[in-house]
């Protein structure tokens, strides 16, 4: 199993690899990664007063704080399709499935069906031993 250090540092490292494979813990690991920073952005959002919630309006403070959020979103995109590309490889899987699920994920009711299905895919353990995407990372010598 890769550790949450290694797999946040393997995500920022390979960040427009498409090419390979990446293991379950690796994907779920880094979702946490960003699942926690997004915790802690609201946490100091509303610490910091980002909002005042009698007149509704952003303060200077959470101006630049959903600055700082858009910049980290805009800067995560490319390497998070890269690992879900990395995902659909180790289960012997073509990259271009996660166009045809994004944009199925745009129609609607499809839509949720398509973000169940992007779950399911990233819950799904990898081929064993090499395909034809690469070596088996859990075993790269097998």
């Amino acid at each position: 199993m890769v550790s949450f250090p290694d797999a946040v540092k393997m995500f920022f490292s390979r960040y427009v690899d498409f090419q390979g494979r990446s293991r379950r813990s690796e994907y779920w690991w880094v979702y946490l990664f960003n699942m926690i920073l997004v915790a802690v952005w609201a946490i100091l959002f509303f610490a910091l007063g980002g909002m005042n919630m009698n007149t509704e309006q952003v303060s200077p403070i959470g101006m630049i704080l959903i600055a700082v959020i858009v910049l980290y979103g805009l800067a995560i995109i490319i390497p998070g399709i890269a690992l879900f590309v990395r995902r659909l490889h180790d289960i012997n899987q073509t990259g271009w499935i996660y166009l045809g699920l994004v944009v199925a994920s745009m129609i609607p009711f499809i839509g949720f069906i398509a973000t169940i299905a992007m779950i399911v895919i990233a819950c799904i353990p990898g081929t064993v031993g090499p395909n034809k995407y690469g070596p088996d990372p859990k075993n790269p010598g097998a």
